[in-house]
């Protein structure tokens, strides 16, 4: 049964759904909104910003601020796109001030302005780190760009990630076999190890990056109708629909230049957040063959993923092999709410809405830290908390609870 109240906004869904589904949808997006004003961009602004500008790099899992951490590209980016975002959908000026601090210091800090892309890190004095040009960062570079023009309008910001789009264009498409290369040395040669994390496989595609690559350039095309662009973006539909999705619906990983994939990994946080990120680039793409490719996937890529979803209402985060890591993700279920969400917003499936619903319902009992704010990393398989990762840090960073939030505050209209 939906708890929710309902309040006076106006919102039009598939034409199955139900007064009560469209009640709880409108509950569900006024928690989210507290969530999301009260303790995710709270925790942010009020612990990882310094005076001087930028942000700290870390706060450990013990609630420890790390100042001389490294400060990672992909958080900063992270934090760009969310408080840009904010800004755009909520108008707080605080949001945008918090946008702009994290685009002053990817212009003037991470954007290599003698070879072009950004750094991986920085030290904590915002010096060069580690140099090395890895291409879901710089996607993740444009997309908080992107979003920071499409909420304000900043030219500079756009022509920065139109720079980057340039960048990844020149040097890391596969101009024989299609796709992105992973990662390049500072001056865009090969390098040995091309890994996002220690988790990962060595190989020279992946599905991570090219998921994020689609990301960026889907919101970018929201601002910029560039006709390479829109090609990239049907290419990389194309991609994931030839390449990446298996027949079960689950996504392959990892793979080497030719699309060969090896590993028998299923990751439902990645199926999960696949099925409504695609979605929403062939719905942005806006070709009716695009769509209709992406649509036919999209329920049996949330049904991969819901092997993943428990009678609680959480999401595990991978089986590889025999293997099943069952720790709950703090990203894997703000996804899971938002891939819910919208196969019921688009296709009518009431087990979406319920889903959603029972997501969040478990992210409010077990992963926001109701006593030092924003969520726990994990919580482990046996229920107990998981404070060895980071709080906040190269990795944990407000977007994808943050996104949650917000796509559930735009979608219930």
């Amino acid at each position: 049964m939906y708890i929710f109240a309902a309040n006076s906004i106006k919102i039009t869904y598939h034409m199955n759904t139900t007064n009560v589904e469209l009640l709880a949808a409108k509950g569900l997006a006024a928690e989210m909104k507290k969530e999301l004003t009260d303790n995710i961009l709270a925790y942010w602004m009020k612990n990882m910003c310094k005076q001087e500008g930028g942000f700290y790099g870390r706060i450990t899992g013990e609630e420890v601020l790390d100042p001389a951490a490294p400060v990672g590209g992909i958080m900063t980016a992270r934090i760009l796109w969310t408080f840009a975002s904010a800004y755009r959908v909520l108008g707080n000026p605080e949001y945008l001030e918090m946008a702009l601090k994290a685009k002053s210091l990817i212009i003037n800090h991470f954007y290599d302005k003698e070879y072009g892309g950004t750094y991986w890190s920085l030290n904590a004095d915002y010096t060069p780190l580690d140099t090395k040009k890895q291409i879901y960062a710089i996607a993740f570079t444009i997309y908080g760009l992107a979003e920071l023009n499409r909420a304000t309008g900043d030219q500079e910001a756009l022509d920065y990630a139109i720079r980057l789009f340039h960048s990844i264009e020149d040097y890391s498409f596969d101009t024989e076999k299609d796709g992105y290369f992973e990662a390049f040395t500072r001056t865009w040669e090969p390098i040995e190890d091309m890994r996002l994390s220690e988790k990962d496989a060595n190989e020279s595609k992946t599905m991570n990056t090219h998921l994020h690559v689609i990301e960026a350039y889907t919101c970018l095309y929201r601002v910029w109708k560039d006709s390479l662009l829109q090609d990239r973006l049907r290419g990389l539909i194309n991609i994931f629909d030839k390449y990446i999705l298996a027949e079960d619906g689950h996504l392959k990983l990892f793979f080497d230049n030719d699309w060969n994939c090896s590993y028998d990994i299923f990751s439902y946080g990645h199926d999960i957040e696949a099925s409504w990120l695609l979605h929403e680039s062939a719905l942005v793409l806006g070709e009716e063959e695009s769509l209709a490719k992406v649509e036919a996937r999209v329920p049996s890529v949330v049904a991969a993923a819901t092997e993943g979803f428990t009678p609680e209402g959480g999401m595990i985060y991978e089986k590889l092999g025999d293997h099943i890591d069952d720790d709950r993700h703090w990203w894997v279920q703000a996804e899971a709410a938002v891939g819910y969400f919208n196969l019921w917003e688009h296709f009518g499936t009431q087990e979406g809405i319920e889903n959603a619903i029972h997501c969040w319902e478990y992210i409010k009992k077990e992963i926001i830290d109701q006593e030092n704010g924003e969520w726990y990393w994990s919580v482990r398989g046996d229920g107990s908390i998981n404070r060895v990762e980071d709080k906040a840090g190269f990795w944990k960073c407000p977007y994808h609870n943050g996104r949650m939030c917000l796509e559930i505050i735009e979608r219930v209209k």
